[in-house]
């Protein structure tokens, strides 16, 4: 007999492997950004492949590198920021609360190489 699951998520999941690097947000000082690689993606969260376990509830900023340029040249960055939903030392979810995408200009690429 073939066994129905019933799907949870509100939005359709993709399978996208990008590059992300993430970090927790905390009160008092900034917290180092970590790497990561995505394993899907959609509207309302991101799970990822990540080195050790989050803590659930922790409030996350995420910028994964979007594989598509901003008029064919600039490099973008998807900026999302939400909660641990679920997390072991191979994988993490987060429910995505805000995201924008980010451009690198050329004049945001020189003013990097300055500091």
């Amino acid at each position: 007999m073939k066994r129905i699951v019933e799907e949870r998520r509100q939005s359709r999941r993709f399978g996208l492997r990008l590059t992300l690097r993430y970090r927790l947000s905390q009160k008092e000082g900034e917290s180092r950004w970590n790497t990561g690689i995505t394993r899907d993606l959609s509207k309302d969260g991101v799970g990822f492949k990540s080195r050790r376990a989050l803590p659930v509830g922790a409030h996350v900023e995420l910028r994964i590198d979007w594989p598509a340029l901003y008029d064919s040249q600039y490099p973008v960055d998807l900026q999302a920021t939400g909660f641990v939903v679920r997390s072991d030392a191979q994988r993490t979810a987060v429910r995505i609360s805000s995201h924008r995408f980010l451009v690198h200009t050329q004049e945001q690429a020189e003013l990097s190489q300055i500091a």
